[in-house]
């Protein structure tokens, strides 16, 4: 829907640019650096135009050139960085399998006991508790 509007506007650019051009039809005296030359005003306004779009022209494909090569250089380091993730993940999931099965474990000073982490943290509490009874 978007081009459709642009190519609209660009036909009525167009032809407001032809209607102004067929007005002007007597002839003018052109002053290009070196020289001099008489030539119709028609044709003055149409290369204007023509050499006008053009250029912009050139410099939207330039635009569009630069920003496609900035996509694929993303999506190469989005697929980069995918398979990176990845890697990380498997590793991370072996790893985590293998946490599964360690136990923390704390020593108990006051027994000589090796006990696991969260029983020793219990009996700390509870000892904790006991002390502020007293």
């Amino acid at each position: 829907m978007k081009g459709q509007g642009m190519l609209i506007s660009a036909f009525a650019f167009a032809l407001v640019i032809a209607i102004f051009a067929v007005i002007n039809v007597e002839t003018v005296q052109v002053n290009f650096l070196f020289t001099k030359t008489s030539t119709p005003l028609i044709l003055v306004i149409l290369v204007s135009t023509l050499l006008g779009g053009l250029t912009v022209g050139l410099f939207g494909m330039i635009r569009i050139y630069r920003l496609q090569r900035q996509v694929k250089g993303l999506e190469k380091q989005l697929a980069a960085g995918a398979a990176d993730n990845a890697g990380e993940r498997a590793w991370e999931e072996a790893h985590d399998e293998n946490a599964g099965h360690m136990e923390l474990l704390q020593h108990d000073e006051t027994s000589d006991e090796v006990k696991p982490l969260e029983d020793a943290t219990a009996d700390r509490r509870d000892d904790a508790a006991d002390d502020k009874k007293r």
